[in-house]
């Protein structure tokens, strides 16, 4: 068993709460590169004082920069890698309209505080204290920082899958499931598509001249969502809409951006085949189906991951709480850093209302979730 150490009151609830808040003040959608890397800013300059080495990878494509942080003095490949991402799905200005940082009882409530800033922040708190204190382990430990991951991850997938490859173990900070529970496989892989239909302008007052483009859209989004097998797990979401440019004129242009998701990757192929073969009711209209970057693998659970699993389940047991692993619905950064070598997701505290105005923590999760970080960084090797 790890004994605590005295200098512990730097995984204390308040100081971990402090931290999360002070990140979560910092708003950060995945399309302001601005927004986010004020907050990779932060992240460096904290890793920094803590005495950790620090490389940060510019970012791409509209994309904010990507922030690796590391013990120091380690030259081996082989090591743990905590993933975490700082983009969130809340624009700026959600802080003050809509869901400002507060707390109720046990729970903490902010834009991003569960999907994934806790998680982040807690990784990164057992990382610093680790380091700051000189205490000992068995493997180097960097922690990737990515700024696109609520949009797939498309300018940082390759580095994921890069420092994935040299890796022993990988460790990702997404929110605890369902009361604590770690994911342990995300085996059916998502999609992301774009809906392209095109009509016919005309006047208002002539319609029949016209080719709506919006009516044609909204026949095809009652068969997409009309695909959704909830209880088997199958989820097909049409989450933004445009079209059109004004009420006096026949639209003759509208767009869908569509996210498939499925426990399952042969049922995720045949919805994805089914998706890509749409045409159109309207045969003077035309559809056309772009599939977007940042689809993701599967990530199935292996022998390997359940010995890094068991590992884990036993330290939990020390501190105090039993950990379960379940298969995550949707994907994330973990299915592509599993294809490489063994991972745990969900490793952030407890909560609900991911990408909601009802996001939340628990914070009594924060200090068992956040020494769980600290030993398994500690022991695994």
């Amino acid at each position: 068993m790890i004994k605590a150490s005295e200098d512990d009151f730097e995984l204390g609830t308040d100081e971990l709460l402090a931290g999360i808040q002070e990140w979560v003040e910092i708003e950060t959608p995945s399309s302001d590169a601005a927004a986010v890397n004020r907050l990779v800013s932060l992240v460096e300059q904290q890793a920094q004082l803590a005495g950790a080495v620090t490389v940060r990878h510019s970012g791409a494509s509209g994309f904010a920069d990507l922030l690796l942080v590391a013990t120091p003095g380690d030259s081996q490949n082989h090591g743990v890698l905590v993933l975490s991402h700082l983009d969130t799905v809340h624009p700026v200005g959600t802080l003050k309209n809509g869901l400002p940082i507060h707390r109720e009882g046990d729970r903490a409530f902010g834009p991003g505080i569960y999907d994934m800033k806790g998680g982040a922040f807690i990784a990164f708190a057992a990382l610093c204290h680790l380091i700051r204190h000189g205490l000992p382990r068995k493997l180097p430990v960097r922690h990737l920082f990515v700024p696109d991951e609520e949009v797939g991850s498309p300018t940082s997938r390759a580095m994921i899958e890069s420092e994935a490859r040299r890796a022993k173990y990988v460790l990702v900070t997404e929110p605890a499931r369902d009361g604590g529970k770690i994911v342990t496989s995300r085996s059916g892989g998502t999609a992301e598509f774009k809906l392209h239909i095109a009509g016919r302008a005309a006047h208002s007052l002539h319609p029949r001249s016209g080719r709506s483009a919006i009516k044609e859209l909204a026949r095809q989004i009652l068969d997409l969502e009309a695909m959704n097998d909830y209880d088997a797990g199958l989820h097909v979401n049409v989450g933004i809409v445009n079209g059109g440019t004004s009420t006096g004129i026949i639209p003759d242009s509208a767009v869908a951006e569509i996210g498939l998701s499925s426990p399952s990757s042969s049922a995720a192929e045949q919805a994805i085949q089914l998706i890509k073969s749409i045409k159109s009711y309207d045969p003077d209209v035309t559809v056309q189906i772009e599939t977007q970057l940042g689809n993701r693998p599967g990530y199935d659970r292996t022998p390997a991951i359940d010995g890094l699993f068991a590992h884990a389940h036993g330290l939990a047991a020390e501190l105090g709480f039993e950990l379960i692993g379940v298969n995550g619905p949707i994907g994330g950064d973990a299915n592509f850093a599993a294809q490489y070598a063994p991972t745990l997701d969900g490793m952030g505290p407890d909560g609900e209302g991911a990408h909601s105005l009802s996001e939340q923590i628990v914070i009594s999760s924060l200090v068992p979730r956040a020494r769980l970080l600290l030993n398994l960084f500690r022991t695994l090797g």
